[in-house]
């Protein structure tokens, strides 16, 4: 582990008004110039935009230590095979997240997911490849009882890991102002060298592209499946105009209400079709598009499913021969459950051994190290003592109120779901637990909170700030912060074929406010960062 050498309450260095101001104005116009883009917020977004902001963003990167990041790099490798293995793991996922055995008792978005995908299998499955774009997201962890700082992971993410894209601007941008402005000789950390370069587009379009290979017809086209009115469209764009540009790969991006219309399958060969209306596409000779690969940017919450339409037509995705990124056995693979449950004695080791130097550069032992304490609400015999328990101490002793509270300021609960917005921390645990039915509490899990170094801070910047002038309409402010950091991967993968795949595929930061529980960009909490490497 690394050393405490770094003191981060000096990060970040002080800057005038006049440095903020003209920094400021640097970041937002390259972030305009360089596609760091969002669609301005509106009721509906017009077919063909016509404006666009910049995507939250900082101002400077934030310090992570070099051992600890190249550390993360390194796991990333054995992350990818130990989820695609869970993936292919069928007797696993139904005992875990089934509707008969696990979680789909008591969440029914994930029930309604693994009831179909039991309904495919029992069917019989066409295409055995999964495809997985990875992110493996950690925060620096200061509650190590010799004082040292070590990483810890907060989740992996086997569906829509955004903003790969993106975050490779962000780190460009940083290094831009560094180039242009020296960051006005403020502290010795900020130099070129410690700069690392991102190229995240590049390799998550290399996966996608060693899928539509594997799929085996050239001239079939990759499908986006997308939320309806998408503002984080750019992170998205990029990704498109890689498959283009550098592999010939043409990309069709649809919603699930589009899809219920265009998207047929062949009854012989289970191949996937997409009707065209050639008017509305003049490039476009053919009358339908056949798929090789499925990416989903969309379908991880329920709220892609409004209607049992949309369900079906993610099943009649899911039993053509396309090949999914992510299937839903992998989308399944991802839930918090899964992690919690990894994390038992000896489960994780059914996966990843200490001795799998063939497959890995990690071993079980070694992404252990990077876990938390977790324990499921319904568990009889939790390693730590459930906040439930605290809150029937509370109606029992007035001590047990203070136990409660101190308990609950240790801990985060975690709900089968992605996208940010849906955990439930700290004081307001024991009034949520009251409220909780006991059949819903398998769908949930509790983990020990990490504990990232205090003090540090950072200049935030978001689009459209009230008060013209310095700023330029945008505004800058200086908070105390807390940096996640994304590591990317890629897996390629069936029982027949194994494991193929790509450990490191560039890296995201995203920084928010101290005060703000949750991280997600898109959700609005936090902002894109890249990284400042440090000794310590």
């Amino acid at each position: 582990m690394a050393s405490a050498a770094f003191d981060y309450s000096q990060w970040p260095p002080s800057l005038t008004d006049d440095q903020i101001g003209a920094l400021t104005q640097h970041a937002t116009t390259y972030a305009l110039s360089h596609g760091l883009t969002y669609l301005p917020p509106s009721a509906t977004q017009p077919p063909s935009p016509s404006s666009v902001i910049h995507a939250p963003i900082s101002l400077l990167p934030s310090p992570i230590p070099r051992s600890l990041f190249e550390r993360a790099q390194q796991l990333q490798s054995s992350y990818n095979i130990l989820y695609a293995r869970v993936a292919m793991d069928d007797d696993f996922l139904d005992k875990v997240m089934g509707a008969v055995e696990g979680v789909g008792k008591a969440d029914e978005f994930v029930g309604t997911l693994w009831r179909g995908w039991k309904a495919i299998r029992d069917a019989g499955i066409v295409q055995p490849l999964h495809l997985g774009l990875f992110r493996s997201d950690y925060l620096l962890h200061t509650g190590g009882e010799d004082g040292t700082i070590s990483l810890k992971q907060v989740e992996f993410n086997t569906i829509s890991s955004s903003f790969g894209p993106l975050s490779e601007r962000a780190a460009a941008m940083h290094r831009y102002l560094h180039a242009l402005t020296n960051y006005y000789g403020v502290l010795p950390w900020l130099k070129s060298e410690n700069f690392p370069l991102n190229d995240t587009t590049a390799r998550l379009a290399e996966g996608l592209a060693e899928a539509h290979k594997a799929y085996g017809v050239p001239s079939a086209y990759i499908l986006f499946v997308v939320q309806p009115n998408e503002r984080n469209v750019f992170d998205q764009r990029w990704l498109e105009y890689e498959l283009l540009e550098k592999h010939s790969i043409r990309v069709v991006r649809q919603t699930f209400e589009e899809l219920a219309s265009s998207a047929t399958l062949d009854a012989d060969t289970r191949i996937l079709r997409l009707a065209i209306v050639p008017a509305l596409s003049p490039s476009w000779s053919e009358s339908s598009l056949e798929i090789s690969t499925v990416y989903f940017r969309a379908g991880y919450v329920p709220s892609d499913y409004p209607t049992t339409t949309h369900y079906a037509t993610r099943f009649t995705l899911e039993r053509s021969r396309a090949i999914k990124c992510p299937t839903i056995p992998l989308q399944l693979a991802g839930g918090k459950k899964v992690q919690e449950f990894l994390s038992r004695p000896g489960v994780v080791e059914q996966f990843i051994r200490d001795t799998d130097a063939r497959d890995t550069v990690t071993g079980a032992k070694d992404l252990r190290e990077t876990w938390m304490s977790m324990w499921s609400l319904d568990d009889p015999n939790p390693p730590v003592a459930p906040a439930d328990h605290a809150i029937r101490q509370c109606t029992d002793e007035p001590r047990g109120a203070t136990y409660a509270r101190a308990l609950a300021d240790s801990l985060v609960l975690k709900p089968q779901r992605e996208g940010g917005g849906n955990n439930v921390y700290k004081q307001d645990i024991p009034p949520f637990l009251e409220t909780l039915p006991m059949q819903d509490r398998e769908a949930w899990i509790a983990m020990q909170l990490i504990l990232p170094p205090q003090g540090v801070g950072s200049y935030l910047i978001r689009a459209g700030g009230s008060t013209p002038g310095l700023n330029g309409g945008n505004k800058t402010v200086r908070s105390e912060t807390v940096s996640e950091l994304g590591i990317f991967g890629w897996a390629l993968f069936s029982r027949e074929t194994g494991v193929r795949e790509r450990g490191d595929a560039g890296w995201l930061v995203r920084t928010k406010g101290v005060e703000s529980n949750e991280g997600g960009v898109a959700a609005g909490f936090s902002v894109l960062d890249s990284v400042v490497l440090v000794d310590g």
